[in-house]
């Protein structure tokens, strides 16, 4: 297995840890739909939280949330609205991104950033 795809399951485990934390419910990981894959779909009381997880090595070439590019949030939100379609979710919905600059199990920094962007609005 390639590293960055080790790197990317131990970004994505350290994430699910931490929304748990904060009193999430995880409801999927690994959710695919056509291309697209959202990381993590997970209720934040009546919220329905859609995550890309980023995990970095290094932030020599940026800081791990500046990959989260634009394709990216499209593919999201397509999936996001097959996901609300199959469960039949009609209500509030968010988009967040969690990036983890990590070097070691007890040595990495996540920084999670709720409402990341919004469907439509372009930057």
């Amino acid at each position: 297995m390639a590293r960055h795809n080790d790197l990317g399951r131990t970004g994505e485990t350290l994430a699910r840890r931490y929304l748990e934390g904060q009193g999430y419910r995880i409801l999927e990981a690994n959710w695919r739909y056509r291309r697209s894959e959202i990381d993590l779909v997970a209720m934040d009381g009546p919220i329905l939280v859609f995550v890309e997880v980023k995990t970095r090595g290094t932030d020599v070439f940026g800081k791990p949330e500046e990959f989260v590019t634009a394709r990216k949030e499209k593919l999201m939100v397509d999936a996001a609205i097959a996901y609300m379609e199959s469960i039949g979710h009609d209500w509030e919905l968010r988009f967040d991104i969690i990036a983890i600059l990590y070097r070691s199990e007890t040595d990495y920094q996540l920084e999670h950033f709720p409402d990341a962007f919004f469907p439509g609005l372009e930057g």
